[in-house]
């Protein structure tokens, strides 16, 4: 069987620093291909008409624009393009902008480079992607919270992904017994009967 293609990824943040930083992470991992990067949004667009890109990383500001701009912009030209967004600031109203715009994920700029890796990984799925901050903010938020633990979001979050507990473990570095653990806990405050039932309450706390 032939190994899937490289997921191309363009960088797009009017910081060199933040662009090289990235570029060095995603360098050393074959599933990921860096194509391109540009530091506004007028670079960007010149890149995508150029460059196949399957995820791209974007922050909220630019030089020439802002990232909710872009997103919405490209959300009409390249709808083939996932936008991923990378910023600095937590405010959940720009979250919510963003996902109105169109892009798939929000991860803080600050975020463990895993969470980064695992956002580009769940986008070019398909799926969606909020740093596990993002996440507790928006549970946080919700009227049905019920005094959720962080970890306890974090598994809402990455059932929302589609991920199985096995996986769940192997991300968290926890075991898969201390997985289970944490759903049956969040299945009894949320008095929620049934895993459909508990994946229809974590996509809907986790998309805004």
């Amino acid at each position: 069987m032939n190994p899937s293609p490289p997921i191309r990824i363009a960088l797009v943040d009017d910081h060199a620093l933040i662009r090289d930083g990235i570029r060095a992470l995603l360098g050393v991992m074959p599933q990921f291909t860096v194509v391109g990067e540009a530091d506004s949004a007028a670079a960007a667009l010149e890149l995508l008409a150029v460059v196949a890109v399957d995820v791209l990383l974007l922050d909220i500001g630019l030089k020439d624009s802002t990232g909710l701009e872009l997103t919405r912009s490209l959300a009409e030209r390249h709808p083939e393009v996932q936008v991923l967004i990378l910023s600095m600031y937590d405010n959940l109203e720009y979250v919510r902008s963003s996902i109105r715009a169109g892009a798939r994920g929000y991860v803080l700029k600050n975020a463990p480079s895993r969470e980064i890796v695992a956002a580009i990984s769940a986008i070019a799925a398909g799926g969606t992607f909020y740093s596990s901050e993002i996440a507790r903010k928006l549970a946080d938020h919700s009227p049905d919270s019920h005094n959720l633990t962080p970890r306890e979001v974090q598994i809402l979050q990455m059932l929302a992904r589609g991920l199985d507990s096995k996986a769940m473990a192997r991300e968290l570095e926890i075991s898969v017994r201390t997985v289970e653990t944490h759903r049956l806990s969040i299945r009894r405050k949320l008095n929620i009967d049934g895993t459909a039932a508990l994946m229809k309450y974590a996509l809907s706390i986790t998309q805004p």
